[in-house]
């Protein structure tokens, strides 16, 4: 069985035990004990200690020594009342000046002086000590930074998206975290066909590392000009992070030293070996043991250029290894801006006024940011011979107002865009992807109205140029049987996730009544609205986890056009479907779907 776990309900055939819950003071019996979880709804049970609860979701490792992740809302509230009463005793012991952070407490916790391996870890990020928050229990060693390097940024970018560095709040619950009992895994996992989202490893500067192939899982950021001079650009959450080895941080952190740490808990080290020697012959995860037997991964100017994949144990959820810190912006992405190229970063001694200077087919133009005392971030836009332009943006989380309509953005209304040209907006994280509450209506269905696709038939597999895998394009589609009285449609396309969650993927309305297909990768048709990912107006189907999944397309033909008071990035499924019940003439649906390989 592979050590590599998808982060999956995994159903154990065995009787669950009483569980009596002792009020809400009292310690919680059998903390450090085996126990059995239970999913709500579909009753699935799982036997296994608690790990650790960070950002919502609980970790349990089963007897077997599989490590699994659970939502923590997807678990029965008599669970949920468990992990919240360990949660109380936990912060209750972290009120005492100890140096260490308790998440999870299955076995003594060791002292920094105790643990070896935790003083190994910190000895490598102690050159940043100033700028980080470096703690640790006996199973992970955590990292709080903001992602921002002390070394310039962006230059040398010639494909840009237009994300400039904003410095993030990895702290708390939001920190870094490292094992520190790696765990090597049975079926080691490649990232050349894996974890094209997130982190996959961590500078001992606090800035992450992601895949040096971006998310649309086939480009080489290094080859395609998307990199600065160290390595690193803005994803669109204006995080500032690294697609290649940190190389330069040797310097600062001593001729041989790690410069990193792989999010699966071995270490990255240079180009040579830690004592100077020249690399012996790497593994196809640019990796290998020591003379101890101490496995490491190495920086190569080829690809995989860092580790290829994880040679130890990780956890995956939805294409990254989970969990991990999330990135935000209080800006809205904004499309790539062809032509430019960074030439210039400029920040004052109090990090808080940045410039990224640009020019864009012999225009010299800057974007000038300052971060406010209030964490809104004010932007003024100087377009060159274009003049300028100002925003602010509120604090990271509050809703964001729209844009600047920049025509040298080069956008285009309507239409859902591909990976690289989608745009930003639209509701909390969370609206469009929450356990069974969402919006269910019964829409007439007479059999006369009928949706299909000339690239696949009703309950087909998607062919891979539809998917995550292939280009992501969006679906052909025709429809025919209309009503007469038919004034406009209305398209959606959504799958019911694990634990009963609606995913949204597309969200159409104002489709004009003329309009009886919609063509590949189409565009300047209707409005679109949110996807259960915030600032995409389409997701690709690409789901994690192994087995078929199904994704329902579902056109509405209505009496009317819908009237939304929201802007159109705004209008999530829910919204769009309590505008138009009462205007439904007919409906047709169309399933399709798709297996990760």
């Amino acid at each position: 069985m592979t050590r590599f776990i998808a982060a999956i309900a995994i159903t154990i055939s065995c009787n669950l035990v009483a569980y009596s819950h002792d009020g809400g003071h009292g310690p919680v019996t059998g903390a450090n004990e085996a126990r059995f979880w239970t999913v709500a709804g579909t009753g699935q049970k799982l036997h296994g200690f608690f790990e650790s609860a960070r950002g919502g979701d609980v970790r349990i490792r089963t007897e077997q020594g599989q490590l699994v992740s659970l939502k923590l809302q997807s678990l029965v509230i008599e669970d949920r009342h468990w992990v919240e009463h360990r949660l109380t005793e936990i912060r209750h012991l972290n009120q005492f000046k100890v140096p260490l952070r308790l998440v999870s407490q299955s076995k003594p916790v060791q002292a920094k002086t105790e643990n070896t391996k935790a003083k190994e870890v910190f000895e490598a990020f102690k050159p940043f000590e100033k700028s980080l928050g470096l703690s640790w229990d006996d199973q992970f060693f955590y990292v709080e930074s903001n992602g921002m390097p002390d070394h310039e940024m962006m230059v040398g970018i010639v494909a840009w998206q237009q994300q400039v560095p904003i410095p993030q709040n990895y702290k708390g619950d939001n920190s870094w975290r490292i094992p520190l009992n790696p765990v090597p895994a049975r079926e080691p996992v490649s990232a050349k066909d894996n974890f094209f989202r997130g982190a996959i490893a961590l500078a001992i500067n606090g800035v992450p590392i992601f895949n040096p192939i971006k998310n649309d899982g086939v480009t080489d950021t290094k080859i395609a000009g998307e990199l600065d001079d160290f390595g690193g650009h803005c994803g669109r959450g204006d995080d500032y992070h690294y697609h290649l080895p940190p190389v330069h941080l040797e310097k600062q952190a001593g001729t041989g030293k790690a410069l990193g740490y792989a999010l699966d808990g071995y270490p990255i080290y240079s180009f040579n070996e830690p004592d100077g020697t020249p690399v012996k012959k790497l593994d196809w995860l640019n990796g290998h043991k020591d003379d101890d037997g101490n496995y490491h991964y190495h920086s190569t100017k080829n690809y995989p250029y860092l580790n290829g994949g994880f040679y130890g144990e990780v956890v995956e959820r939805d294409g990254q290894v989970d969990p991990q810190p999330r990135a935000q912006s209080p800006r809205p992405a904004l499309p790539p801006l062809r032509g430019a190229k960074i030439t210039g970063f400029e920040r004052n001694k109090t990090d808080k006024k940045f410039s990224v200077i640009y020019d864009l087919k012999g225009d010299k133009r800057a974007v000038n940011y300052t971060l406010n005392d209030d964490k809104s971030v004010s932007f003024q836009f100087d377009n060159g011979t274009d003049g300028v332009e100002v925003a602010n943006y509120p604090q990271a989380g509050r809703r964001n107002p729209p844009p600047p309509d920049r025509k040298d953005q080069q956008k285009k209304k309507g239409g859902p865009k591909r990976k690289d040209q989608q745009k930003k907006g639209g509701p909390p994280p969370d609206e469009n992807a929450r356990p069974g509450d969402y919006v269910k209506i019964n829409p007439i269905r007479t059999g006369n109205f009928i949706l299909t696709s000339s690239a696949i038939s009703e309950g087909g597999d998607l062919p891979k140029e539809f998917t995550g895998d292939g280009e992501g394009a969006t679906l052909p589609l025709s429809w025919k049987g209309a009503p007469a009285e038919t004034k406009s449609f209305a398209l959606v396309m959504d799958h019911i996730a694990r634990d009963d969650v609606k995913k949204v993927y597309w969200v159409i309305w104002d489709i004009p009544a003329t309009v009886a297909n919609l063509p590949k990768n189409v565009e300047g048709i209707g409005k679109l609205g949110a996807t259960w990912k915030p600032g995409e107006s389409y997701v690709t189907p690409h789901s994690a986890g192994g087995g078929k999944k199904t994704y329902t397309l579902t056109v509405y033909a209505l009496s009317e056009v819908p009237k939304l008071d929201a802007d159109p990035g705004e209008v999530t499924r829910d919204k769009l479907l309590t505008a138009i019940k009462g205007i439904i003439l007919d409906s047709a649906e169309m399933n399709v779907n798709y297996t990760r390989p």
